[in-house]
């Protein structure tokens, strides 16, 4: 995961710096969400949860459905979403519902041919234009 600590670092987004509100550190949390296991193993993890076609409408190159707070901190477990709340300064409930707007943004400039990457982080492409395109909403 050293790659995208530098590129969000490179990009000022580390602390409450760069994107308003703690977003960056949000985005950082989200892409260490995809970059433990890799995006395949995340994607997995929502199919496993019973929520395949929410994530395969992100994967997809049609329009992501929704996830609410309460069902991503159902995949993700409570132990994830608490963890993730200390490191951020956040309640739980906070970063769920922050989570449930940004996750599927995220997978979805992921996989901008409706593929899942090949050869885990390796195959993400160019991060560093993820990371801005993001930012720039």
């Amino acid at each position: 995961m050293g790659l995208l600590d530098s590129v969000v670092s490179a990009l000022g987004t580390g602390g409450n710096s760069g994107i308003g509100g703690g977003q960056g550190d949000l985005l950082q949390a989200v892409m260490g969400l995809v970059g433990n296991g890799g995006l395949e193993a995340l994607v997995a993890k929502f199919q496993q949860g019973g929520l395949g076609d929410v994530v395969a409408s992100w994967v997809s190159t049609g329009q992501n459905l929704p996830i609410s707070a309460e069902q991503l901190s159902g995949v993700l477990g409570n132990d994830t979403i608490a963890g993730l709340a200390q490191q951020l300064g956040l309640s739980g409930n906070d970063v769920a519902g922050q989570l449930s707007q940004l996750l599927p943004q995220v997978v979805d400039k992921l996989t901008p041919g409706g593929q899942l990457p090949s050869g885990g982080l390796g195959g993400l492409g160019d991060i560093g234009g993820l990371l801005g395109s993001l930012m720039r909403r």
